[in-house]
């Protein structure tokens, strides 16, 4: 179920430069209080530490850790000998509509994938996604049978990719488990930022998919389809995108 509420469909109106300068208030600020203040509510933070001053930031932390929680993302464990933790970090972006003004708050919570090596944190990384030549076929088919078309995106997709490698992060920043500070988290389920979460919710994605009657492509493996006839389904798949006729 996509929960419309994550995302803005308003559709994206340019403006001239000059139509922005006209309609920009001048502000006087007299401290470098104010500066950083203004800063933290209009601008995406580059650290915890700029947006924990902010309640917005910290109610959309909190939301993300609630859904990873909620999803059994992780379990808190003791590091094995020999073992290294991935870093995690948060990742900050404002929602924005048409006029500008700010509609959401998001705060995601990625892995530093960086440091994974391969044969040790990850094997497989491919996952197949719909070229765009397919896409326009799509649509092209869609527009020649008077088909209804549907764009769905899967709110936090990579958390539902179960991994299949033993991989241990270390507790995100701001959220550590009181008494716990020493343990890590050993990951159930994928992040986004690690290099298999890709390859991890395609698979989960294909599964599910197959299980509801979904028949995959021989010729497209990104391309899915369902009934025959007048009752027929088409889905393309474009990593947590899904393009449905």
């Amino acid at each position: 179920m996509v929960d419309s509420s994550d995302y803005d469909e308003t559709p994206v109106r340019f403006r001239n430069l000059n139509e922005v300068y006209q309609d920009t208030v001048e502000v006087e600020l007299t401290s470098d209080s104010e500066v950083e203040a203004l800063l933290a509510v209009m601008e995406e933070p580059s650290c915890y530490r700029v947006a924990a001053g902010n309640g917005n930031w910290v109610e959309a932390m909190e939301s993300e850790i609630q859904s990873i929680n909620k999803n059994r993302t992780w379990e808190l464990v003791e590091l094995p000998a020999g073992q290294k933790p991935i870093g995690l970090k948060w990742d900050y972006k404002l929602k924005r509509n048409a006029e500008g003004e700010i509609v959401k708050y998001k705060a995601r919570l990625v892995a530093k994938g960086y440091v994974q090596r391969q044969g040790i944190d990850y094997e497989e990384v491919f996952a197949p996604v719909a070229r765009i030549e397919t896409v326009r076929l799509i649509l092209a088919l869609a527009a020649n049978r008077s088909w209804k078309v549907h764009h769905l995106d899967v709110k936090t997709a990579f958390l539902n990719g179960e991994l299949i490698e033993d991989v241990y992060v270390s507790q995100p920043e701001g959220f550590e488990k009181k008494g716990h500070e020493k343990m890590v988290l050993k990951l159930r389920k994928a992040l986004y930022g690690l290099k298999q979460a890709p390859r991890a919710w395609n698979v989960k994605l294909d599964g599910s998919l197959k299980k509801i009657g979904f028949r995959k492509c021989v010729t497209e493996p990104a391309v899915y389809t369902r009934g025959e006839g007048l009752s027929k389904l088409v889905l393309g798949v474009y990593v947590d995108d899904l393009l449905v006729t």
